[in-house]
């Protein structure tokens, strides 16, 4: 499994993990889209605990994006979707209201984060922040399309 470690802890269960190559192809795919709509970005792949492997600041990118990037991947695979999902549930009203707050407000509910699902497990996450919520949802899609060309 060259696109995916394996790691063994004794009396653990195997978890599978994007590598740190991988995040490197995702994240330049991304810049790729990201270049192409003229909007620099920050772009983060965390692995399917939401622990950082790699993140990318394009010149120019707003200083903010970095947390909110890292937030959107952390956010995508601590609840195992994407974070636009989560935009209509955590309205005032809805079932979900105040989700952001939780989590010390690590917690995203509008798009631009992504799971990266391989073999059916989440083996990590892309979150994009810089432009407007489409403009990050398209960038990170990107993303996601690159990694599972990979496999």
């Amino acid at each position: 499994m060259d696109r995916i470690t394996d790691y063994k802890h004794s009396k653990y269960t195997m978890v599978q993990s994007i590598t740190l190559e991988t995040a490197k192809e995702v994240i330049n795919a991304a810049e790729d889209a990201a270049a192409a709509i003229d909007n620099p970005m920050v772009i983060t792949v965390v692995n399917s605990e939401g622990n950082l492997v790699a993140q990318q600041r394009m010149n120019n990118a707003w200083l903010a994006s970095v947390s909110i990037s890292r937030n959107k991947a952390y956010t995508s695979a601590a609840l195992d979707m994407p974070t636009h999902e989560l935009a209509k549930a955590t309205q005032p009203g809805e079932s979900l209201w105040g989700l952001q707050t939780t989590d010390d407000n690590q917690l995203v509910v509008f798009g631009g984060g992504y799971p990266l699902v391989h073999d059916g497990e989440i083996v990590g996450a892309i979150g994009v922040s810089g432009g407007a919520v489409e403009q990050d949802r398209t960038v990170a899609e990107a993303g996601v399309d690159a990694f599972e060309g990979m496999h």
